[in-house]
């Protein structure tokens, strides 16, 4: 059935409520929490959750998250959760270790919970789900500057909050393969909170301070959006070309105006889908996460959990002016 249901816990949380017949006793509740609402990436993954509930047929999906990419927020709406005793708990965290008490606090109480996206610890989780591989991520992002800069040059990464699990680790995997991008100069990294204004000014603040960067990497896509209307409104469109990861419906236009060469991202719709699969498997089908096993993820095949539990879904696509027409309306 697939009800986005409003949660009421407090200022921080909210939600959205999509009308459907009322929900059977024994009907399954999984949450998907998101690092801050209002983030068309959260709002794909939504629907791709909405796509698994109504697959499996007894599932209510509750949509929620902060207002704000704070692990506060996130522990505010885990709480409420938890008081609501919901079926499953799927989370894209704001931080690796702050969530974990309030996690642990939830598997106490019989819930099953997983990461994806973002993770949290080990101990605050049963399983985690990378939208790909991070070593993958890491020389993506890196190469789709690199590609469009022969001689080299100067550049610098906009990222999302100094505690993001997914983006530390893939500027991290980004690092280790720049000795095979010979040129390329990281000078900086900033951070924009996946707040848009505050990611605009970073972007502006980085081409303000170094007027010889040539590519700025976001690897978040409220920043990358942020960053390329920054290069727009700064007149360097062929001067600094903004890449990393984002979606089409959000990057069409920079892709028009010439503001962004390429970027990258995997379908949040189908993370969204496998989520919700992975959470119906471990709390409803006996599934056991642990190391080496194989979790079924519906159309998306299956998961293989590595030596902490983790897997990863799918490569990261690359997106251009070639094929971002194809894309654009549907996320």
């Amino acid at each position: 059935m697939g009800v986005l249901t409003k949660l009421i816990g407090g200022a921080a949380m909210a939600a959205t409520m999509i009308a459907s017949p009322a929900m059977a006793q024994d009907d399954v509740r999984i949450a998907l929490v998101v690092k801050a609402l209002g983030i068309g990436f959260f709002e794909a993954a939504a629907k791709g959750a909405e796509e698994a509930a109504a697959e499996l047929g007894n599932v209510e999906i509750i949509y929620t998250g902060p207002t704000d990419t704070t692990a506060e927020g996130q522990i505010e709406v885990i709480n409420s959760l938890i008081a609501q005793q919901v079926d499953a708990i799927a989370i894209s965290s704001n931080d690796t270790d702050a969530l974990v008490p309030a996690l642990k606090k939830a598997m106490d109480r019989g819930i099953t919970v997983l990461s994806w996206d973002s993770g949290v610890a080990e101990e605050g989780r049963q399983l985690h789900l990378n939208p790909s591989s991070n070593p993958l991520i890491g020389n993506m992002i890196v190469k789709l500057a690199a590609d469009h800069l022969p001689d080299g040059g100067d550049v610098a990464v906009l990222s999302a909050t100094t505690t993001s699990t997914n983006q530390n680790i893939w500027i991290e995997e980004m690092t280790k393969v720049l000795p095979n991008y010979p040129g390329i100069n990281v000078v900086g990294t900033v951070y924009g909170d996946d707040l848009a204004d505050k990611s605009y000014r970073e972007a502006t603040g980085l081409m303000q301070t170094y007027p010889d960067l040539k590519a700025i990497i976001a690897p978040t896509s409220v920043g990358i959006v942020a960053a390329a209307q920054a290069v727009v409104d700064a007149g360097k469109v062929g001067e600094v070309n903004v890449t990393g990861l984002g979606l089409p419906s959000e990057m069409a236009g920079a892709i028009e105006s010439g503001a962004s060469k390429s970027f990258a991202i995997w379908n949040p719709i189908d993370l969204g889908y496998s989520a919700t699969m992975l959470a119906y498997e471990l709390s409803q089908n006996g599934a056991v996460a642990e190391p080496g096993a194989e979790i079924p993820m519906g159309r998306m095949g299956t998961l293989t959990l590595d030596d902490t539990n983790a897997g990863a879904m799918a490569d990261p696509f690359v997106y251009d002016a070639s094929n971002i027409e194809e894309f654009k309306s549907i996320f």
